[in-house]
């Protein structure tokens, strides 16, 4: 079973990610802040992080700085699901190593697409009409 990390200081959008990414077959680990989820990636790497910009102590930015320096940690698929919508927030995300780029809100539509896109779900019959 794929795992991921899902980090976001707001318990309800972490509740929700964790119901659409259990849907997904994925096991689910949380963090509130980037410190928390350094402190998880190093305990264990996941396959995939969903990582919210905006944060207390860490912020998901200076997280994905830090997560693709860690031994292995090339290795997780990152989407950024954030209110930044910005061109520069976007490009720098990616710039440092995000997959993908999420807008909040989300739906389970979203993040399927999203986690397909990165190749941590296989295409299903119906998203190939």
């Amino acid at each position: 079973m794929k795992t991921c990390l899902v980090v976001d200081d707001s318990s309800v959008v972490r509740k929700i990610a964790r119901r659409i990414l259990e849907d997904m077959d994925f096991q689910i680990t949380e963090a509130e802040d980037g410190e928390q989820a350094l402190a998880s990636c190093k305990e264990a790497m996941p396959d995939a992080v969903l990582l919210d910009w905006n944060m207390p102590v860490m912020d998901g930015y200076e997280f994905l700085g830090n997560l693709r320096r860690l031994p292995g940690g090339d290795v997780p698929k990152v989407v950024f699901c954030t209110t930044e919508n910005g061109m520069d927030h976007i490009s720098r995300a990616l710039h440092a190593g995000a997959n993908e780029y999420i807008m909040k809100p989300f739906d389970k539509d979203i993040v399927t697409a999203k986690f397909q896109e990165v190749g941590l779900v296989a295409l299903t019959e119906q998203s190939s009409v």
